[in-house]
């Protein structure tokens, strides 16, 4: 490791995250061990984060800080005859101590690292009430002669209570603190970590911003992917289309085998989104509207699910009519539930082909062309638009599951005039490439995704992610 590499020592007292933060920092959910039993990191670990591809910074996660009381009582009893030891002399005297090394071997090896870092984060759970130990703690590792940034873990608990901590760091003259939850992270919890370590290293600040700003673009880049996938499923999903003679047994089987279609590509975006934010599809397995057997439990098409999002199927609109601005007003959609029945009227609860422009031979011969409905669609943006903010702000060090409930999803009125009528524009689109034999080769075309894009945005919560909290 070469000598410019900045060096950051993870410290504190046994369990309180300091691997789960480190595993959060760096989106690595295979770093280290994350148990709740005390002691689980037993020797020291590096972890290096890289700018412009050259190492530019090193953590190192360290053993759990166990006994410090008894240390420290050690190591304030160690003098010198001839002058007085300061902190760092007392410290590197410990260290050289063979019998003491053993008596102390967890503390020795964070001690050792300490003293070649440049800085240390010491990591505490603002739930626990500060005692001795804590205290203890702080004093050993001001002795060592570095900077200690204090990182408050778990605040995002209703047990946490930060403020004891707060004033204890203010005793220890350690003014400069950070929040930092390591399950639920903040937006830009990566690039205030390299900033606010830069108040301290003033000399390596110019690099910390540079990580900073490393990390926000990293953070953009990914949810404008995410925005991109959502876009595209969007499209995809809209432009789906299944023809059928005009018979009800014959529409019913054509809108099962459209649902399964539809359900496979928002698998295969879960899939996806959840490697793009580098999780395991284990991150996502609720008896909600989770994974189970390889299927949505809370069925795209289930009546109950569209009820829970504020869509009332009794409620028809006629084909045709105007696009209202609630969900009660939405239900002129595909078969909602299997085995629904097939109206031909027009106030039927089907989207055929008469919204969007005759298909004359398909009327002639007998058959019916069946596309996915608004409401469908519309839950399948907003839950998904929930599933990406639900990543932004989950971090690397989450053991339990992703839970969205229907009713998280954003509210029933927001957006849906817009999606309603950019859903229209595909349909169009669909049906004209396919006049001219060219859906197949062209697939969804690229500026109805990137227009997708827009529309979901300012549609649901996802606007807020790209302008107010990550500026990009």
């Amino acid at each position: 490791m070469t000598e410019n590499v900045i060096k950051v020592a993870v410290v504190g007292h046994t369990n309180t995250g300091k691997t789960s933060l480190l595993r959060t920092l760096t989106c690595d959910q295979s770093f280290g061990q994350v148990t709740d039993a005390p002691g689980t990191t037993r020797e020291v670990i590096s972890l290096p984060v890289f700018l412009d591809g050259a190492p530019a910074l090193a953590w190192f996660d360290t053993p759990g800080l166990e006994d410090s009381v008894g240390l420290r009582d050690w190591i304030d009893g160690l003098s010198d005859p001839v002058k007085r030891l300061d902190g760092v002399e007392r410290v590197e005297r410990f260290l050289n101590d063979p019998q003491a090394r053993a008596h102390f071997e967890q503390e020795s090896r964070v001690l050792a690292q300490v003293l070649k870092s440049d800085a240390l984060l010491y990591v505490v759970d603002a739930r626990e009430n500060v005692l001795a130990k804590h205290r203890d703690e702080l004093h050993l590792l001001q002795s060592c002669g570095k900077p200690v940034l204090p990182i408050l873990n778990f605040v995002a608990s209703q047990q946490a209570n930060p403020q004891p901590w707060i004033d204890v760091f203010a005793r220890h003259a350690m003014h400069i603190h950070l929040s930092f939850d390591t399950i639920s992270p903040p937006i830009n919890g990566q690039q205030a970590m390299y900033e606010t370590l830069g108040q301290l290293l003033g000399a390596r600040q110019t690099v910390l911003r540079a990580l900073g700003q490393q990390a926000a673009i990293q953070r953009c880049h990914r949810l404008r992917a995410a925005v991109s996938l959502l876009a595209t499923l969007c499209v995809t999903s809209a432009a789906c289309r299944r023809r059928a003679q005009d018979e009800p047994d014959a529409v019913v089987a054509a809108t099962g085998l459209l649902e399964q279609e539809v359900r496979g590509y928002e698998r295969q975006f879960v899939t996806d989104l959840l490697k793009l934010y580098q999780f395991s599809e284990h991150d996502f397995l609720t008896h909600t509207t989770g994974w189970d057997g390889s299927s949505w439990s809370t069925d795209l098409f289930d009546k109950q699910t569209l009820k829970a999002l504020g869509i009332d199927l009794g409620k028809g609109a006629a084909v045709g009519g105007a696009i209202g601005a609630t969900f009660d007003v939405l239900t002129a959609g595909l078969s909602l539930g299997a085995g629904t029945a097939i109206g031909a009227t027009a106030g039927s609860a089907w989207q055929g082909l008469g919204r969007w422009g005759k298909d004359l031979g398909a009327k002639i011969l007998g058959q019916r062309e069946l596309m996915v409905g608004d409401a469908a669609l519309i839950v399948l943006v907003k839950r998904n638009a929930d599933l990406i903010q639900a990543l932004e702000r989950r971090g690397h060090a989450a053991q339990q599951p992703v839970v969205l409930s229907p009713k998280a999803a954003s509210g029933p009125d927001r957006g849906a005039k817009e999606l309603i009528r950019f859903f229209n524009i595909v349909r169009r689109q669909s049906l004209r490439l396919d006049a001219l034999g060219l859906l197949r080769s062209y697939g969804p075309q690229r500026s109805l995704t990137e227009q997708a894009q827009t529309v979901i945005v300012q549609a649901t919560g996802l606007k807020a992610l790209l302008l107010d909290e990550l500026h990009c």
